[in-house]
């Protein structure tokens, strides 16, 4: 059952990434993020209420969320703080790089959990498996590699410190994903996906304010006219799409945190699977923002679903 869950995470996480792109065309990253975490937060507020309203009703639902001692808040603070982390550099990236870009190069963090899986769990993949994720990952490695003229002629540029952003993002993320396995080991999915939310909606919350309050008083010569700055957020565009980003990640987060708590899954297996949801966000880049280099990016989209399938085979 883990890799079905694996996959239906995958398939959530690249109509995420969609989403992002979308909503990041003319939004800048802070309000963006600040606002999809806050509407993640009022979304699972819905069934934390109702577990302290009526806990005998929800605890026959899969959507229980079970108090969490002070240790565990603790431990979940730390994770609010490094996926936040995560994705403040994903979403910079996101912005100013190709969608076709991004989602490969994203698509390379299963590599570095896999070698936290063997060293700090112990994991052993199978032969299908091991082929499944050398496929994934190596097609993802000879597409940068592809495409390492590129970002080597634009890291000393503006856009060299966007590529520097992706690869933060990617590393963070890894550790993420080790750490989700550690905690999943001790404590309910659901109730840490939905304190993790609520952290990560206070912290962004106190940034934005912070940085709303620089930015007016950096853009205002006066009190008088400081005292009429907009100290609302600047959605433009396809704002609405923000509500999207929310709903994709909280089925993806919650799915996926499913699988890591079956004792049989792999976090190496699970994690190659969720990032395979790059060949979403590949094909929309390619069909719908006529992003360059179609070809290459094909092949790398095609490696990568015949990594799945190995993974998928190994894993039954």
């Amino acid at each position: 059952m883990w890799i079905v869950l694996s996959f239906i995470s995958a398939l959530c996480l690249g109509c995420y990434d969609i989403s992002k792109k979308i909503a990041l065309r003319e939004n800048r990253v802070i309000d963006v993020l600040t606002l999809s975490v806050c509407i993640s937060t009022v979304l699972l507020s819905v069934p934390w209420v109702l577990s302290r309203v009526c806990p005998e009703t929800m605890t026959a639902t899969p959507f229980y969320v079970p108090q969490l001692d002070l240790a565990a808040h603790g431990l979940v603070v730390v994770k609010s703080m490094i996926v936040l982390s995560s994705w403040v550099f994903a979403y910079i990236s996101l912005k100013h790089l190709p969608l076709s870009v991004v989602s490969p190069m994203q698509a390379t963090r299963p590599m570095w959990t896999l070698v936290g899986a063997l060293l700090l769990f112990g994991e052993r993949l199978n032969g299908w498996q091991w082929l499944g994720v050398s496929l994934a990952i190596g097609t993802v490695f000879v597409f940068s590699f592809r495409n390492k003229q590129t970002i080597r002629n634009t890291r000393h540029t503006p856009a060299g410190r966007y590529y520097v952003a992706l690869v933060l993002a990617i590393l963070i993320g890894a550790c993420s994903g080790l750490y989700d396995k550690y905690l999943m080991r001790s404590y309910d999915h659901n109730a840490v996906q939905v304190y993790y939310t609520f952290y990560q909606a206070l912290m962004m919350l106190v940034v934005w304010g912070i940085e709303r309050g620089i930015r007016a008083k950096r853009e205002q010569a006066n009190w008088a006219k400081r005292e009429q700055a907009n100290w609302g957020l600047e959605l433009k565009g396809a704002w609405w799409v923000i509500g999207l980003i929310s709903v994709f990640l909280i089925i993806s987060d919650n799915v996926y945190m499913l699988a890591l708590r079956d004792p049989d899954s792999l976090i190496a297996v699970v994690s190659t699977i969720r990032r395979g949801g790059a060949v979403i966000g590949f094909a929309y880049g390619l069909l719908f923002l006529k992003e360059e280099d179609p070809w290459k990016k094909v092949a790398c989209m095609v490696g990568i679903l015949a990594g799945l399938i190995c993974l998928a085979i190994g894993s039954m």
